[in-house]
C-alpha cells in the first residue's frame, strides 16, 4: 500500500477487542519508533510498553485508553533533547510526536487500530510508573484490534480543510 493510502486509512479507534497484540506486531511497532527521526539525532525518546493487567490498571489511573490491550507511554528526556539556540525551544514534544506517529502508522499497516492520546494526567502517569524527573510523558498510544469498523479513507475529502486553506504559497 502506498504511504498516502496508509495515512488515509488510519483513523482513531476508541473501542478495542480484548485480543492481545502479537509479539511480532509489537516488535514491528517498536522498530518503527526506533527508526523515527529526532532533532539533531539526539534520540531523547523513551517508551514504556504497557500490556500487563497490572500495568494497564496503573495507566488507567491517569488516562483513558479505551480498553486497548496495549498502550505505549511515549516520553522524552528533557536532558537529552535538542534545544534551539535562538530561543531555547526544546524538541521533547516534537520528537515524541514524530516517534508516536511512526508507531501509529506501523500499527495501521499491520491492520491494528490505535489512538493517539494527549488528554491524560502526566503527574499521575509519572507517579504510577515511577518516572525520573527528566522523563516527560508526552503521548500515550493505545493499540489493538478495532471493535467495529474503521472510518472510510475517503472521509478526508470532507473532514479536512481544503488545500488552499492549508497551504500558502510564497
Amino acid at each position: 500500500m502506498s504511504f498516502l493510502n496508509l495515512a488515509k486509512q488510519r483513523c482513531s479507534i476508541r473501542a478495542y477487542e480484548p485480543t492481545p497484540v502479537k509479539p511480532e506486531e509489537i516488535a514491528t511497532i517498536v522498530e518503527a519508533a526506533r527508526v523515527a527521526p529526532t532533532a539533531a539525532n539526539r534520540q531523547p525518546v523513551r517508551i514504556i510498553q504497557v500490556e500487563s493487567e497490572d500495568g494497564l490498571a496503573k495507566l488507567a489511573r491517569g488516562a483513558n485508553f479505551y480498553g486497548a490491550p496495549l498502550a505505549f507511554i511515549v516520553c522524552a528526556d528533557a536532558e537529552r533533547a535538542w534545544k534551539r539556540p535562538v530561543d531555547g525551544m526544546v524538541s521533547t514534544d516534537i520528537d515524541a510526536s514524530i516517534v508516536c506517529d511512526h508507531m501509529m502508522l506501523a500499527a495501521a499497516d499491520l491492520g491494528l487500530g490505535s489512538l493517539w492520546i494527549c488528554g491524560f494526567d502526566p503527574a499521575t502517569v509519572r507517579e504510577a510508573f515511577d518516572l525520573p524527573a527528566s522523563l516527560i510523558p508526552v503521548n500515550i498510544l493505545a493499540v489493538g484490534h478495532a471493535a467495529g469498523d474503521w472510518k472510510s479513507p475517503n472521509r478526508h475529502a470532507t473532514d479536512r480543510i481544503p488545500l488552499d486553506e492549508l497551504v500558502t504559497k510564497a
